[in-house]
């Protein structure tokens, strides 16, 4: 059962190593294409933020590489060390992406509120399901009903964390759409740079679709051997 359930997943693993490969790529060839009007990421990221009104978020260096993220907690848009000083296009595309959820939280954008409400949950589930699981497996083999109760809680808590990876998906592709549209209405790029940071940003987009996928075929895989188990 164990090795046939395998091939399930195969097909999210396979995903997951090509969009790691097209972000890397993408990443690594538009951060040596410097944007024509010499802009950083930082400069980008706070002018979008002042032009969509918004005054009370700071951007911050962080360090290491696509650590790019906008803490809502602190209200804190972080730029990692090849983003928050490059005049790349790449970095152009990411920053504008981070302030996009900035942008999100500002106006109250629903997918955003629900994904950040189910992040303690979905926290606990990534990190207990899968120990619960293989625990309740081992156990179900003697004593039987407890065992199988402790793989139900299992699959509860990583349907929980499913989800979470689920409701990311609006949130990254709204952000990225309002990326694109604000580097373009406020002229941060010329119309032939457009393209290449909508590359960057969809190369990024397929790692969240992967995830996605990975997160509901191991669900399917964690069911299916439940089942097997009952049977």
């Amino acid at each position: 059962m164990y090795n046939s359930t395998f091939l399930l997943i195969l097909p999210a693993l396979i995903l997951s190593l090509y969009a790691q490969y097209k972000i890397s790529s993408a990443y690594r060839k538009y951060s040596a294409v410097r944007n024509k009007k010499g802009y950083t990421g930082a400069d980008v990221a706070r002018q979008l933020l002042l032009s969509s009104g918004i005054n009370d978020v700071s951007v911050e260096p962080i360090h290491g590489r696509l650590t790019d993220h906008y803490d809502p907690r602190t209200k804190v848009l972080r730029l990692s060390e090849g983003v928050f000083n490059s005049p790349s296009l790449a970095a152009i595309g990411i920053a504008a992406h981070e302030t996009g959820h900035a942008i999100q939280h500002n106006i109250g954008y629903g997918p955003l509120g629900l994904r950040n409400g189910l992040v303690p949950l979905a926290n606990i589930g990534s990190r207990m399901a899968v120990p619960l699981i293989i625990i309740g497996l081992f156990m179900a083999s003697g004593s039987g009903s407890f065992g199988m109760m402790l793989v139900d809680l299992g699959i509860i808590l990583y349907t929980v964390a499913v989800a979470f990876t689920l409701i990311t998906l609006p949130v990254e592709f709204n952000a990225s759409g309002r990326a694109i549209a604000l580097l373009s209405e406020y002229h941060f790029l010329t119309p032939d740079e457009i393209t290449p940071a909508k590359k960057v940003l969809n190369a990024a987009a397929l790692t969240y679709i992967a995830a996605a996928l990975s997160a509901v075929l191991t669900l399917l895989r964690f069911i299916l051997i439940a089942s097997g188990r009952r049977d």
